[in-house]
């Protein structure tokens, strides 16, 4: 555990998971590298969260944080000129409609397994990473301390790639539904989607890392609109539920424990002066997320994800100019009001 001296600006990033919806996370990260102002130590990601956080720490690596922005852009404009055909027909970036190729996909994952829909294994996403991504000089020297999140397909626990462990296998592993992708493999054990277990883990945020300050950017709403009515909006919140269940715990859990050494009458450990000097931030865009339907997740038009971005950006900048000054000194969210 390092709980050593900090940056005034320095940060940690706590990245969602959900499908094509990270592109709005490639906004914020987009507009806080184009500030240039804060000092990112540790991102934990999860799913879309950890592939921009490897795309970001790959990007650092490259080029700076011009080249961190130019590998996001890349990335997600390689994901989408990916499907194997066009699933943007039909579909309205700026209210969320979803293609009727994308419901197509998803009646026929629902049908069938993988290996039946999709025997010989074509993974789009794995060329993507693969192509784009320096995995050797990312576990050599990285500029950051990274924490990728899957969940073991047979136990159900938490499997955390940390730095020194990424491959694309790794990164795909996080990001592997298993509705729709073949299970992925590493080190010959099974993993799936890491939302299961943790979208994304945070402790791993307090523990390895220095920074007092942690930017949580969420994708799956704090407070949904309405109760769902129909079949598909039913399963889509049980999604959205399943997972978001584990961060809402790790998060109240932090919420607890925090007020807890703030109001302890005895001497205090390194853990519980960690606890009570860490601050929290949040970028998040509830009102947008929660009119989307949970389809919107496998759209890959290219419009519907620069909508995403401009909103991340937007959102992010707004962050920046209202609450930048706190960084360092307090939180700019009450976490306590919202998850407990």
């Amino acid at each position: 555990m390092f709980f050593g001296s900090r940056s005034t600006n320095r940060v940690s990033l706590a990245l969602q998971g959900g499908g094509a919806h990270g592109a709005f996370t490639w906004g914020v990260l987009d507009a806080l590298l184009e500030d240039g102002r804060l000092d990112f130590e540790g991102i934990s990601g999860t799913s879309a969260g950890a592939m921009n956080a490897v795309v970001l720490a790959d990007g650092l690596a490259k080029g700076g944080q011009d080249g961190a922005r130019e590998a996001l852009a890349r990335f997600w404009e390689a994901v989408a000129s990916s499907a194997p055909f066009d699933l943007s027909v039909g579909a309205d970036a700026e209210n969320g409609s979803v293609a009727p190729g994308v419901k197509m996909l998803l009646y026929w994952a629902r049908q069938f397994s993988p290996s039946q829909l999709n025997p010989f294994d074509i993974n789009p996403l794995r060329d993507i990473v693969s192509a784009q991504i320096d995995f050797d000089r990312l576990r050599a020297r990285s500029p950051l301390k990274l924490f990728i999140a899957a969940t073991h397909a047979n136990t159900g626990r938490l499997r955390l790639f940390r730095t020194r462990e990424l491959s694309a296998a790794a990164l795909l592993a996080s990001a592997c539904l298993p509705s729709i992708h073949h299970t992925i493999e590493v080190d010959g054990e099974p993993y799936w989607d890491g939302g299961y277990s943790a979208n994304p883990a945070v402790f791993p945020l307090v523990y390895d890392c220095d920074a007092s300050d942690i930017l949580l950017v969420l994708l799956s709403p704090l407070l949904h609109g309405e109760t769902p009515r129909s079949a598909e909006e039913i399963r889509g919140r049980q999604m959205d539920l399943a997972f978001n269940a584990t961060f809402l715990r790790e998060m109240r859990s932090l919420a607890h424990a925090r007020e807890y050494a703030s109001r302890s009458v005895l001497p205090l450990g390194r853990l519980e002066r960690r606890l009570k000097r860490l601050n929290f931030h949040l970028v998040a865009d509830d009102e947008l997320m929660s009119q989307l339907a949970a389809e919107t997740k496998l759209t890959t038009s290219l419009a519907f994800l620069q909508m995403l971005r401009d909103r991340g950006r937007a959102h992010a900048l707004e962050w920046l100019s209202a609450h930048f000054w706190e960084i360092g000194r307090r939180s700019s969210v009450d976490i306590r009001g919202i998850f407990d």
